[in-house]
């Protein structure tokens, strides 16, 4: 019996970054065209923003205003209000993402160049030492609650939406006073508070409006079904910018005389949920068809009533499913707080205009838009790699 010589593996190149450039970058002449254009055109546009950015950007606008873009008018001093806000949340953010990553390695290298540039940009940063100190203070705290995190129990912190809920009071009433504080009128609040604020609440309430709305879409009552049809086809065929006019200005015109004026905050974030309860139960709704019909009849076979077969079986297989589409549908609201500054709303947009009017100030668009630009990047961001993170652990995209 002939025997069949055993032959070596093929040789494979070293990965070193020259050869992965020459199999990605260089691979044909027109190729290794393309990359050299787009290196020429690449370094050209980085060169100009940088000679922009050291030599003729006047960035005193930022330093002057810096106040401004992050608290409004909310006054001074009751600032350490704020820093406690941000101390809670930090803390409650820490231990909970900690927790979510315990699988992984403690200080992996993203997160290591994270918390470094968080610290530098504290250092550097064009505030006073106290605030250069409370920012530092939250950044450590933040760390050392990351780190208690990933070592507590997943039984324990399943009590953290609990926590979480509890601590919004809290927070609310170091925000807008009472009970022994100063009370800030909401008038006052303003910037990225105010935009955090509106983004977050509106957020909280749309979630289960929407999968509320989604289950009555679905309903086998034709009433429950009829209702739900109509409000998401009504609510999905207006503009986001008139059901906030309807709710800023019209509102108040269908109310009874003696009804007291609903405050301007709670009707931007009723404009804000109502809008986005309609989109997401859509989402939601999807999730719904896509759960297979052979898992209702398992459950129904070994005795699960309606309502226990759709809080146990259906909506988490839905929810899971559309992970994606609802981190979208929530970065998308964050981004749609910045239209209230058209109805003369103090946010993030809304004080970049106020700044822009100072005569002192006129034709910054460029340093103070980046800025902002840069503010809404970082949250956006941060709800995408939360929303991917949820997506691996929960293994969205595996059979």
């Amino acid at each position: 019996m002939k025997t069949i010589p055993v032959l070596p593996p093929p040789a494979t190149e070293s990965p070193t970054p020259w050869n992965w450039a020459r199999k990605n970058l260089f691979s044909t002449w027109y190729n290794s065209i393309l990359t050299v254009v787009c290196l020429i055109i690449a370094f050209q546009a980085i060169r100009g923003i940088i000679v922009w950015a050291t030599t003729k950007a006047q960035w005193r606008v930022l330093e002057a205003n810096l106040p401004l873009f992050f608290a409004g008018r909310f006054p001074r001093e009751s600032y350490w209000r704020l820093w406690i806000v941000a101390a809670i949340i930090a803390l409650l953010g820490g231990l909970t993402w900690g927790n979510i990553q315990r699988q992984e390695r403690l200080w992996n290298p993203p997160l290591l160049i994270i918390l470094g540039a968080a610290v530098v940009g504290a250092v550097i940063s064009p505030i006073d030492l106290t605030s250069r100190l409370y920012v530092l203070g939250i950044i450590i705290a933040a760390a050392a609650s990351y780190a208690i995190g990933r070592q507590i129990n997943p039984k324990i912190m399943g009590w953290m939406p609990a926590i979480w809920a509890l601590s919004f009071p809290i927070i609310l009433w170091l925000i807008k006073g009472g009970l022994g504080l100063t009370e800030v009128s909401t008038n006052d609040w303003g910037g990225l508070v105010l935009t955090v604020f509106l983004a977050v609440i509106s957020i909280v309430l749309s979630f289960p409006l929407g999968v509320l709305l989604a289950l009555g879409r679905q309903s086998s009552l034709p009433v429950v079904r009829f209702l739900s049809t109509l409000y998401i086809e009504i609510i999905r065929g207006l503009p986001l910018i008139g059901i906030l006019f309807l709710g800023q200005i019209m509102l108040q015109l269908f109310l009874p005389p003696e009804y007291p004026k609903l405050d301007r905050v709670i009707r931007a974030i009723a404009g804000l949920t109502l809008f986005s309860a309609a989109y997401l139960a859509e989402n939601v709704r999807g999730g719904l068809q896509a759960v297979p019909r052979g898992q209702i009849e398992a459950a129904r076979s070994i005795g699960l009533n309606t309502p226990l077969l759709t809080i146990l079986i259906v909506l988490p297989q839905a929810l899971r499913t559309v992970i994606p589409a609802i981190g979208g549908q929530f970065i998308g609201l964050f981004m749609d707080t910045s239209l209230l500054s058209l109805f003369g709303m103090l946010e993030l947009i809304g004080i970049s205009r106020a700044v822009l009017a100072n005569p002192s100030y006129i034709g910054r668009y460029a340093e103070v838009y980046i800025f902002v630009g840069i503010i809404y990047w970082v949250f956006c961001y941060s709800m995408s790699l939360a929303s991917r993170k949820i997506e691996r652990t929960l293994g969205v995209s595996q059979r």
